[in-house]
């Protein structure tokens, strides 16, 4: 019997009194016809290793672990590692470290351990409360990861998939799509949960871009310039651009914006990641 059918689930949470922990935001899948979809997103054959964050007590890792190569899969719960040797003591395949993904090496052990292996996939049930900086931490560092296939707070799914003039578009859209192109691929409900979360969730695909659409200078500058202009989100681009760059008037400012002719009235939910590309290098040849 799968771990994520739903009386096993109970069977092993009871057999190992284990206790929910709030702050490691612990939501256990029990929906095999998910599982599958999850797999198939993540298109995975034996060529394939991937990354897990937060297995739980195993329901996806064991998907994986029938269809991938290799798995790693890195949990912070110490109470949570003997669940899964015993669970997942049938797949060789799989190791679990008992680490927080926020301080591990993870390209390191990529470097020990995939590679051999044509393509790495981050497959995971993120916990809900650092999504973005699990998710952020592993795209900036550009380790050599093809895809992630994530679950996430579907709210969250939106942003990340969200399109200039949406009112989910914002400085978390444009940093994710400068690395990736991304796609919601599944609608999760919260009632195949133990226990429910309160919100519902998506499994959003992430493919790394072999040539990203935009080429800045300073790629530093760019995310910090994006979330500046998105600082206040219902100011003008002026107004933000004003505070941010302290030494600049807003005289100077508009000059500078209608010279690549953009509008100093504009609101950054309304530009293009090209234009916060364009607006980098007019700005970093300013200083």
């Amino acid at each position: 019997m799968d771990i994520s059918n739903k009386s096993r689930t109970r069977a092993i949470i009871e057999a190992h009194e284990f206790k929910f922990k709030k702050k490691f935001g612990q939501n256990f899948l029990t929906d095999a016809n998910i599982l599958r979809k999850i797999i198939g997103a993540a298109e995975l054959d034996q060529d394939v290793a991937v990354i897990e964050v937060g297995p739980g007590i195993g329901a996806l890792t064991e998907y994986i672990a029938r269809a991938a190569g290799s798995v790693v899969a890195y949990e912070i719960d110490t109470t949570l590692i003997p669940i899964l040797s015993d669970v997942l003591s049938l797949y060789p395949n799989v190791e679990v470290r008992n680490e927080d993904i926020l301080k591990a090496d993870v390209g390191i052990m990529i470097s020990e351990k995939f590679s051999d292996f044509n393509e790495i996939a981050v497959v995971a049930n993120l916990p809900y409360y650092i999504t973005t900086p699990i998710l952020m931490g592993l795209i900036e560092a550009r380790l050599p990861i093809d895809r992630y296939v994530v679950m996430m707070q579907y709210e969250v799914a939106r942003r990340l998939s969200a399109v200039p003039g949406t009112k989910d578009y914002n400085a978390l859209s444009i940093a994710v799509q400068y690395y990736c192109d991304v796609e919601i691929a599944i609608n999760v409900p919260r009632d195949v949960f133990i226990p429910a979360p309160n919100v519902d969730s998506a499994v959003v695909v992430l493919k790394r871009k072999k040539v990203s659409s935009v080429v800045v200078e300073d790629e530093v500058f760019f995310m910090d310039l994006v979330h500046a202009c998105f600082k206040q989100r219902r100011k003008t681009l002026l107004n933000n651009l004003s505070t941010y760059f302290e030494d600049l008037n807003k005289d100077e400012i508009t000059r500078k914006l209608e010279s690549i002719g953009i509008s100093p009235s504009v609101r950054a939910e309304a530009l293009p990641i090209e234009d916060f590309a364009r607006l980098t290098d007019l700005f970093t040849k300013s200083f």
